[in-house]
């Protein structure tokens, strides 16, 4: 079972992307958090296989949750997909520098989402 960490403060977008990703069938299991803070908490307590994260959220930001986890000898392993209504080319440099491994403007595909949750989903497997 791969576990998929959901990190986002709008109810509505979590359950677009949770629906989105029962897609992958039932080897993924979807939990959610409502802001940064939440997976910060949530992180040294449970394993996660793949974050998918916004960016603008209270308290902790996506973009300083992808620079925390990809900086901890812990967490840095796990991919991370960052889906933000930040589309310029500045958002997404800064995105992909700070360790995501995809970087998806609001309204994004859910088919292009899948595709590239299922690849990095496939590698963390592989390796792991």
């Amino acid at each position: 079972m791969q576990r998929v960490l959901i990190v986002e403060d709008s109810a509505t977008m979590r359950a677009l992307l949770a629906s989105t990703l029962e897609g992958l069938g039932d080897g993924v299991e979807v939990h959610e958090a409502e802001s940064g803070f939440e997976a910060l908490r949530r992180l040294p307590r449970e394993a996660f296989d793949l974050i998918v994260t916004d960016i603008n959220m209270p308290d902790i930001n996506g973009l300083e949750l992808v620079s925390f986890a990809k900086t901890s000898d812990v967490y840095r392993d796990i991919p991370l997909i960052i889906i933000s209504t930040e589309g310029s080319d500045r958002d997404r440099a800064k995105g992909l520098e700070l360790g995501a491994d995809a970087y998806l403007v609001k309204p994004f595909d859910p088919d292009h989402f899948l595709e590239i949750t299922r690849e990095l989903l496939e590698k963390r497997s592989e390796e792991g």
